[in-house]
């Protein structure tokens, strides 16, 4: 049966074939491994920047998927300010990488972006049938939600120069896994054309004015 609210009821208005989704780079970095991957992370940071600015103005949605620390009554604006305005590790990169007031974002409980999440949901709304995946950390959390994605059939984008692993080794293991197992394209994010990979949207309906997020959550939806 077609859709009664074919934009989420005004949380999803955009759709187009492509969306580019950030996996945990919101990130405090305060676990064992965080300072190893500070640096791999910052570089592959400054490329996801260019990335994300590619896509806004070729008018591809962004989608940040991002743990919510164990915490099932925190948002993603707790996440934001925690990681931008405190003394952490992943500080540098949450200022390079925070969140535009036009973005989507869910909060995962576990590796995947997809495990427990609406993403499944927003992605059919938006008619996407590409997704482009950087963040961290490749050999974990981007490894596993390219794998939910190939198995829902879309196609794989996993810029190399866009993802970050604790070992130079584990990250290109994992960027291999995806382009031999899960078929995924790994061509570095400088070659990727957005616009012929999804065009420009069609904007469902005007946004609301004064509206700066829309927010899928974990058993939430709605503006911020």
């Amino acid at each position: 049966m077609p859709a009664k609210n074919r934009n989420l009821h005004g949380n999803a208005p955009d759709t187009c074939r492509v969306a580019v989704l950030l996996i945990d780079v919101i990130n405090d970095l305060e676990f064992p491994t965080g300072r190893r991957l500070l640096k791999p992370a910052l570089r592959a940071a400054r490329r996801i920047a260019a990335l994300k600015q590619r896509a806004h103005e070729a008018g591809v949605p962004v989608i940040y998927a991002n743990d919510n620390f164990g915490r099932w009554r925190s948002n993603f604006n707790d996440v934001v300010e925690h990681c931008l305005k405190e003394d952490v590790t992943g500080r540098p990169i949450a200022e390079l990488l925070a969140p535009a007031g036009d973005d989507y974002f869910v909060l995962k409980p576990k590796h995947s972006a997809f495990f427990a999440t609406v993403l499944d949901t927003l992605l059919e709304y938006l008619q996407v049938k590409r997704v482009i995946l950087a963040g961290f950390a490749g050999d974990q959390c981007v490894l596993l939600t390219a794998a939910d994605a190939y198995l829902r059939d879309l196609e794989i984008y996993v810029p190399r120069d866009c993802m970050a692993s604790p070992s130079e080794g584990a990250n290109r293991a994992a960027l291999q896994y995806m382009a031999r197992v899960l078929h995924a394209n790994t061509t570095a994010s400088v070659k990727l054309d957005l616009r012929k990979l999804g065009g420009r949207p069609k904007r469902a309906k005007k946004k609301a004015a004064g509206a700066r997020r829309r927010a899928t959550d974990t058993g939430q939806s709605g503006r911020r």
